[in-house]
């Protein structure tokens, strides 16, 4: 492989035990992965997905200008379970395809990623776990669950579980893509485009803040006005599976890194176990994942420091290139952790 350029490869892994108690037949994690592991196997970097964006979502993190650079690191985006690439409801054959795909859990996503991690890359060690959304989810499940092999964590725009408005937000989108009649409970022959598109425009006013519209910050995105901007959204979710979307949002909606066989519920203990530098990055004007939150989050993990987005942008300020003044912060954030040294 030439280490300046994008792999794409599937993990298979077999059979796969679900914290739920039920099996994911024939497991296949998809991931891509620039610049390669060293001999002592401890430059490895982590960016797991984040809702409704594929692995190449996160490449604008990526580059020899970054302190993510594949020149010294091995940088593995794994795509999340159930959101299309990775084993999901459109990919999955016999009982498990559309809407009969099991509940997955951020536990599994993280458990399915530490089998690739050892199986594919010996085991190595973790410099950075690094994500936005749901990825940011992730890589404090993955802080939490393996402390002594992650060396730093860096989370935007997320919190460690998904807090009681968060769930009523997702409640509303979700509700717009299944009242398609269309839709037919997950078994439909063509796409629910009604509810796709009702989904789409819906969550676009929960992505971004009210001081986005107001001060007309999607001209800063190419579009003329904000009606532009919310048929971007229903095209871009046309393109996208309904049941893959309410898999992985069925995810998020369960999230808590506390909810596995680890810690059974312990939420405090689960956080307290984030003993490694961490940095919690909310966005100030994110409507679902609250600064407020995620302070409470960061102030039980003893390795956090609490770094807000200061952005009209709202929740997509967290986002891989997508608002410059928050990206550069984020990458600074990324230069920080890598720097420190470890215990």
């Amino acid at each position: 492989m030439n280490d300046k350029q994008w792999l794409e490869d599937d993990f298979e892994a077999g059979d796969l035990l679900l914290s739920s108690g039920a099996t994911l037949n024939s497991a296949r994690l998809h991931y891509h992965q620039i610049g390669k592991l060293n001999a002592p196997k401890d430059n490895l970097i982590l960016l797991p997905t984040y809702y409704g964006g594929a692995a190449a979502g996160n490449h604008p993190w990526v580059g020899s200008d970054s302190p993510l650079n594949p020149d010294k690191y091995c940088i593995v985006i794994p795509s999340m379970l159930g959101a299309g690439e990775s084993s999901s409801p459109s990919n999955t054959q016999g009982q498990q395809a559309g809407p009969g795909f099991p509940e997955i859990s951020l536990y599994d996503n993280v458990m399915l990623q530490k089998l690739l991690v050892d199986e594919v890359f010996g085991g190595a060690g973790i410099a950075l776990v690094m994500g936005w959304s749901m990825g940011g989810m992730q890589a404090l499940q993955w802080g939490c669950l393996f402390p002594e092999q992650v060396r730093g964590v860096l989370a935007t725009c997320c919190t460690a579980r998904c807090y009681p408005h968060n769930q009523v937000f997702l409640e509303g989108v979700k509700a717009a893509l299944t009242c398609d009649q269309n839709f037919q409970e997950g078994h439909y022959q063509s796409p629910p485009r009604r509810g796709l598109r009702a989904f789409g425009r819906v969550y676009a006013g929960w992505a971004y803040s009210q001081a986005f519209f107001r001060s007309e910050l999607w001209r800063c995105l190419g579009f003329d006005s904000s009606e532009a901007l919310l048929r971007f959204w229903e095209d871009d979710h046309l393109g996208q599976d309904a049941n893959n979307l309410l898999s992985a949002l069925s995810t998020w909606q369960r999230g808590d890194i506390s909810d596995n066989p680890m810690f059974e519920g312990d939420y405090q203990t689960a956080l307290a176990s984030l003993t490694m530098p961490t940095r919690v990055m909310p966005g100030s004007t994110d409507l679902y994942f609250t600064v407020e939150d995620a302070l409470q989050d960061a102030r039980q993990m003893p390795g956090a420091t609490f770094d807000p987005l200061t952005s009209d942008w709202g929740h997509i300020a967290g986002g891989p290139g997508r608002e410059t003044q928050s990206h550069q912060k984020i990458l600074g954030a990324a230069q920080s952790l890598l720097s420190t040294k470890g215990p």
